[in-house]
């Protein structure tokens, strides 16, 4: 006996074993507890969906049909392996059952053989409804089956129930068939073998180092010409003064030094002049070309 989930807990629940979970609609006020009490709840039925293809099957588990109004269940699993949250509360999914099934689902027994109609079963019951035609023969990709697998465990977890507290349709209701194509006692099996271990929560994403801090250039970029002016005082004027020095085209009596002067002037020009350049293209005053070529450390 549980008090049901709220829809927060349930969509954490969810996600927590590692689903795939998508929101659909209204689901969190799509119910049907004017027609009658949602809770205590018991344990987990399983259906099958008897349609193809994952919009329609879940908008018909959402709205339901003109002879069963909706929600049809909680929870819609696709062939992917996705839930879609279609309902929270009381659904139209189980209908009557037998009152001895639900004795052995909250004693967490062998269920008996299903003979009665007369229990409310949508009261106790959280639904799964999972796509598949219900003919035996559509497929039930592992994906999916998975899924089952995780919703099942995921609320059962929650409550503290084990696998006992997971039942398909037709061991609930006399002549229903649902979910065909696999046996719940081995679906039970996985259950419980995932209920005794971790959860599989969804990895995390990896974390992204620091972005790297842009490296500082090994050069000194061009500062335009009008940085180049007298009394301009800066350790560029003194770097390049030495880079000039050591290209030959040092006009220094002393120096050099952080203040630009016409002794700079002069051994700038001489620069420009061993670069090519000639009359005013050598007037002394750096250029991008020339400064460029000059490569003056860092400073």
């Amino acid at each position: 006996m549980a008090t049901p989930l709220t829809a927060d807990k349930l969509l954490k629940a969810l996600r927590d074993e590692g689903l795939n979970v998508v929101e659909h609609r209204s689901w969190r006020t799509n119910n049907r507890n004017h027609k009658g009490p949602w809770g205590p709840t018991h344990g987990v039925m399983i259906h099958h969906t008897v349609s193809a293809g994952t919009v329609s099957s879940v908008e018909l588990c959402y709205n339901g049909h003109s002879r069963l109004p909706g929600p049809l269940c909680h929870g819609v699993i696709a062939k992917d392996g996705t839930v879609y949250l279609v309902g929270n509360g009381r659904a139209n999914h189980a209908g009557l059952g037998d009152d001895d099934v639900l004795r052995a689902v909250i004693a967490e027994r062998d269920l008996p053989p299903d003979n009665e109609a007369t229990t409310d079963g949508n009261r106790h019951f959280y639904g799964f409804e999972a796509v598949n035609l219900g003919d035996g023969k559509d497929p039930w990709p592992e994906a999916q089956l998975l899924a089952i697998e995780r919703a099942a465990a995921a609320i059962c977890r929650a409550h503290g129930w084990s696998e006992r507290s997971v039942l398909g349709h037709l061991e609930w209701q006399p002549g229903k068939i649902d979910p065909r194509g696999f046996g719940m006692d081995w679906m039970r099996g996985r259950i419980g073998d995932r209920l005794g271990g971790e959860p599989e929560r969804p990895p995390t994403p990896p974390t992204q180092p620091p972005a790297a801090k842009p490296s500082k250039p090994k050069y000194e970029p061009f500062p335009g010409a009008a940085f180049f002016r007298a009394g301009r005082r800066s350790a560029i004027v003194t770097a390049m003064g030495k880079r000039l020095v050591s290209e030959g085209c040092g006009r220094y009596q002393v120096g050099p030094g952080p203040r630009w002067s016409e002794a700079d002037r002069m051994s700038y020009a001489a620069w420009q002049r061993k670069c090519g350049y000639s009359g005013a293209a050598a007037d002394g005053i750096p250029g991008k070309s020339s400064w460029d070529r000059l490569r003056v450390p860092n400073v």
